[in-house]
């Protein structure tokens, strides 16, 4: 075990040392926009990035959850959900928003039928390509963003809610949440589920590190995350938690993969963990209620937090390891992303 945590320090301060290298189409940023989804509210957001005031908002159906961002930071591509909650979506969605990052409009509807509650989604590197978990349908769906029509919808077996693409697209890894406890690995080359990591606790967030060696979970009743060695598809090891009774949200790596940075609920913490010692001391801050979604500004100096359960997004100081500031957006903020 010593020797695979060790691999694990070093492969992940590997990565986060290479920026360039590293950086993530999923983990986006920028200095154009502020984008956040307000799943409270039902509405697009976009704020300045500077002042954080709203400059207009766009309604694009019931719920919207998550989004990710094309490579040219022109377009977003944002789940509808539907007007409930993991277990309890009685009214579920079946569309794909596309939104216009530069006029901030919609600019098409992607209706996904037969296929329900879109929840998770990730983009490929190049932008061609999106997947997108239906938790209700059991299915990842695989859309061409050129054509914008479904290509392939591949069985997870479980209720993914979130999902995990590694860089080079070659696989993808689903959190089943509750529904079945494990992780379920699937292949994007024969688009076909070809492995089950097991999570006893069950699963919550999901994350693939920069260089592709690992995925990270998020325990759904332990204060801990799951590191999956993407070569064995094996749990490699665990990292605990500090000032933390209870299960966790949702990890995230900022954009030059030099943190990992993971919410928790009851109590509201975000925990900051650095990439070149994920073992060692953490960062811990006390933010607003239900804390769900991260963003990092371009110069790497700022996190945000969108604190779900009270309108209001946390301003952190990276540097120094400090909230700065809060603020008030809309009505509950799940995701949200400077582009």
């Amino acid at each position: 075990m010593l020797r695979t945590i060790s691999a694990f320090v070093l492969a992940l301060a590997a990565a986060g040392s290479s920026l360039a290298a590293s950086l993530n189409q999923n983990s986006p940023t920028g200095n154009s926009g502020l984008l956040l989804i307000d799943k409270m509210g039902r509405q697009v957001r976009f704020l300045d990035p500077s002042t954080f005031k709203e400059i207009s908002s766009v309604d694009v159906g019931v719920a919207p959850h998550d989004f990710v961002v094309s490579p040219d930071h022109k377009t977003a591509y944002i789940p509808v959900y539907g007007d409930g909650i993991y277990g309890r979506n009685a009214n579920p969605g079946h569309t794909i928003a596309v939104v216009d990052l530069v006029n901030r409009k919609v600019d098409q509807i992607i209706d996904i039928s037969p296929y329900i509650a879109p929840h998770g989604i990730q983009i490929d590197s190049t932008g061609s390509t999106i997947y997108v978990a239906c938790d209700l349908s059991r299915k990842v769906l695989v859309i061409d963003t050129k054509t914008r029509k479904i290509k392939n919808a591949i069985d997870t077996e479980g209720t993914g809610h979130w999902i995990a693409v590694l860089p080079d697209a070659s696989k993808l890894y689903v959190a089943n949440k509750t529904d079945r406890l494990f992780v379920s690995v699937l292949d994007l080359k024969t688009n076909k589920m070809v492995g089950k990591v097991p999570a006893p606790n069950g699963t919550q967030g999901i994350v693939a590190s920069p260089d592709g060696k690992y995925v990270i979970v998020a325990d759904n009743s332990e204060p801990k995350l799951l590191v999956i060695d993407t070569k064995t598809d094996t749990v490699a090891t665990t990292i605990a938690l500090e000032n933390s009774t209870r299960g966790v949200y949702k990890p995230y790596f900022t954009p030059d993969g030099s943190k990992l940075v993971v919410c928790s609920e009851n109590p509201a913490l975000v925990h900051i963990i650095n990439v070149n010692d994920p073992h060692g001391k953490q960062t811990v801050l006390t933010v607003g209620k239900d804390p769900m979604g991260f963003a990092v500004s371009a110069d790497g100096n700022t996190l945000l937090v969108a604190n779900h359960g009270d309108g209001t997004v946390s301003v952190v100081d990276l540097k120094a390891g400090k909230i700065s500031s809060t603020f008030k957006a809309g009505t509950g903020i799940e995701t949200l992303s400077y582009y």
